[in-house]
């Protein structure tokens, strides 16, 4: 059998996901035939975490410099883009370029200039781009699609869907690249791209229009001084003022943390430490969002990223009845433990409340692994052989498109105040404007 050859730019705290899993689960199936990023300290600990924790072989490694040389040596089928999300439009198109299949993590990108480049190049090379969207493969979100496509409730017509993130997890944004929203394009685009997918997913529907309030309510150091703080620090390491600071990140003591970053240091200068209550935060905590679909549903959504717990709430109300989901999640530090935990579900519920009718709960199957258990069935998809699937869990770059899109409008309604008409943004294949 001949194996399909993969490689990956991008060696960070998601990385490992992937090469995991080409290392043990598909190894009989798939290759991984090459690595690249940024910093060499990573690549190397890449390469020991396949030899000694994985039991595979050491792969090439490539500095960010030689992305077009690791294609043209290894010849890879696909590759994997798992980099810093401002950089995604790049290495995708420089892939499909040279002729590779892509599968990106999200989101796809982070504003509409790249968004549109991806998708015209998609239309000139004719190759493919997969966005790996785990969350519609969790149990209790496909759960929601299969109760809305078989008419449980009717037709959709309001959605209040509220996510949040707590102050260890939400915090850890505020701590790396993604507080400068030139990396991330904030929350909005970086994380929510998750939410705005899923509604896109339940609803088998699209955005139309957007308007958006947002700002930076509880992180940053004016915020922190209003609130009577005096002792600030610019990163933990070797400050003595973030000792005893329950927002402080300590990577002495984390072998995850300080081999990935804190020993990672000198090779590119990123310092995945700094203080939540800093200066030069461009992305906001507290985020509100009206949403109108093609379907005709509307939808009001928040995202809140100081919470004292972890999970979302979502209501979908149609002409026959209503669906109320709550889940809590565990909390999580990305690289800081064992990846399989990201987004590990404690508890969840789906009740369906009939027209005129008692209301009752729905059993949902339990899930296993990150994501709440979404991420084991995502891989087999992408490097397994899928079975059939009757919701469509499999995400495009129309759908990675679209679900950005609605962050993207959002942004853009921030720094205007007026609604944004989301197909004024890009040209989409088969979607008008």
């Amino acid at each position: 059998m001949t194996k399909k050859r993969f490689a990956q730019v991008g060696t960070g705290g998601r990385a490992r996901m992937y090469y995991e899993a080409l290392a043990t689960t598909y190894r009989e199936t798939s290759e991984l035939v090459g690595i690249c990023d940024i910093n060499r300290t990573r690549l190397e600990l890449t390469n020991s975490i396949l030899e000694n924790d994985l039991g595979y072989h050491a792969v090439p490694m490539y500095g960010a410099d030689e992305f077009e040389k690791m294609i043209e040596v290894e010849k890879p089928d696909t590759v994997i883009v798992t980099s810093i999300d401002r950089t995604h439009h790049r290495y995708i198109i420089k892939a499909m370029e040279m002729g590779c299949d892509v599968i990106s993590e999200k989101p796809m990108t982070m504003d509409a200039e790249k968004c549109q480049a991806i998708l015209d190049c998609i239309e000139r090379t004719g190759k493919s781009l997969r966005v790996t969207f785990n969350y519609r493969y969790a149990p209790h979100n496909t759960k929601l699609r299969e109760l809305i496509m078989d008419d449980t409730i009717g037709k959709v017509t309001q959605i209040h869907f509220e996510w949040m993130l707590s102050t260890w997890h939400g915090a850890d944004y505020f701590r790396r690249w993604h507080r400068d929203k030139k990396n991330s394009g904030g929350l909005l685009v970086h994380k929510s791209t998750h939410h705005f997918d899923l509604v896109n997913f339940w609803l088998g529907s699209y955005p139309t229009r957007v308007f958006a309030l947002g700002d930076l309510k509880f992180y940053g150091r004016e915020n922190a001084e209003e609130r009577g703080v005096t002792k600030f620090y610019s990163r933990v390491h070797g400050s003595a003022n973030a000792v005893g600071d329950p927002f402080a990140l300590k990577m002495e003591g984390n072998p995850l943390l300080e081999k990935l970053y804190l020993n990672a240091e000198k090779d590119d200068g990123y310092i995945r430490d700094q203080s939540v209550f800093g200066d030069n935060i461009s992305i906001e905590d507290t985020m509100n969002l009206l949403v109108q679909y093609k379907s005709g549903a509307q939808m009001s959504y928040s995202l809140n990223a100081y919470s004292p717990w972890e999970g979302f709430r979502v209501s979908v109300t149609g002409t026959k009845g209503r669906i109320e989901m709550e889940v809590v999640e565990d909390v999580y530090i990305n690289a800081g433990s064992d990846a399989k935990r990201e987004g590990v579900v404690k508890g969840k519920k789906i009740t369906v409340y009939p027209m005129f009718a008692e209301g009752y709960e729905v059993p949902i199957e339990a899930g296993f692994g990150g994501h709440g258990g979404g991420d084991p069935v995502l891989l087999n998809d992408i490097f397994g052989v899928p079975e059939y699937d009757r919701f469509h869990r499999a995400a495009s770059h129309i759908d990675g498109a679209m679900s950005i899109l609605t962050g993207i409008a959002g942004n853009k309604s921030i720094a205007t105040g007026m609604p944004v008409d989301v197909l004024t943004l890009v040209d989409i294949p088969g979607h008008k404007r």
